[in-house]
């Protein structure tokens, strides 16, 4: 993803620490009001989805053209095929101005896929190759974990993947993992969102959901979720369909009502192509295209409250 508008945090001499997941999910993170319960108890488990994070960086970094990536995506690709009622791999290759071939995949999740009154939700699952935004110079060439930018978001996915095989849903829903999104140069706009871009071209023939939600980035330890200033000018109806509903169910701390970054990401080619489509992301990540974007910085409240909120969608029909 890229800010049109970019704003710089940076933590004091970060140090790389892998975490493994608790059962409780991490002490730290959003809170809500017995979401669950004002969701009808339909919710994600928080250790669960933090699992899903440590699993993904386990195989290591997740940049095309890697072991790491190949392997993830095959994992990706089993645990999708165990719960959702069809899976559409979308395999393709893409020449980068280098000229180097990569081979992508996209993987589309459909629950319900014979209704036609569905929503789609989006991750994108590789990871970057270098680490630009380091403070050190030196470490700039390594690749990034990945643990919030990448992992996050899909952790979340799979999540609710789980949810929708245990307790299906009322209304169809697509879960989209794009591949490539950060590869390349994000100020050209080169190598860069090529999985939403090959998911726009090749989608299935007439696929109209009400709406999309994208999700990147949402496992910081402390969330802080504002609008995007492109969903707002694309879709600011469900932007204020999905802020409303988790002030309801107990996440208005987290969710906030203001525009804070515009942020050039996977729901800009959606848009495009007439698929309102928003994006939920916490651009105030210290870590971001860091080699410190590890697992202790994930917490997995963070991970259920925006979990939470798109069940909470799904359950009460789109």
């Amino acid at each position: 993803m890229m800010p049109s508008v970019r704003r710089w945090w940076w933590a004091l001499a970060p140090v790389l620490v892998w975490a493994c997941a608790g059962g409780d999910g991490g002490s730290q993170g959003a809170g809500g009001r017995a979401a669950g319960a004002e969701a009808g108890g339909r919710g994600i488990s928080a250790g669960r989805a933090l699992e899903f994070v440590t699993a993904q960086v386990a195989f290591g970094p997740r940049v095309p053209g890697t072991e790491g990536h190949v392997a993830a995506g095959q994992w990706l690709d089993s645990i999708l095929r165990a719960r959702a009622d069809t899976v559409i791999v979308q395999a393709f290759e893409h020449r980068t101005v280098e000229g180097r071939t990569l081979r992508l995949r996209n993987f589309f999740a459909r629950f319900r896929p014979e209704d036609p009154t569905r929503v789609l939700f989006l991750s994108h699952w590789d990871t970057r190759p270098i680490s630009d935004q380091a403070r050190d110079a030196s470490a700039r060439r390594l690749p990034v974990p990945g643990a919030n930018d990448g992992a996050s978001g899909t952790a979340v996915l799979l999540a609710l993947a789980e949810l929708f095989d245990t307790v299906p849903p009322p209304i169809g829903v697509d879960l989209l993992l794009v591949d490539g999104e950060d590869y390349g140069d994000f100020g050209a706009e080169r190598d860069v969102f090529l999985g939403s871009r090959h998911f726009v071209a090749h989608r299935p023939a007439g696929y109209r959901p009400l709406y999309g939600v994208l999700l990147d980035m949402v496992g910081d330890r402390e969330l802080d979720l504002y609008i995007e200033g492109y969903s707002q000018q694309y879709a600011p109806e469900i932007v204020r369909r999905v802020w409303d509903l988790a002030d309801r169910i107990g996440y208005g701390n987290v969710f906030h009502r203001s525009v804070r970054h515009t942020v050039k990401d996977d729901h800009v080619p959606l848009n495009e192509a007439k698929i309102q489509t928003i994006n939920i992301i916490d651009f105030d990540y210290p870590y971001w295209h860091t080699p410190d974007d590890t697992p202790d910085k994930v917490s997995g409240e963070s991970l259920r409250a925006v979990g939470d909120v798109l069940a909470a969608l799904v359950y009460r029909g789109g």
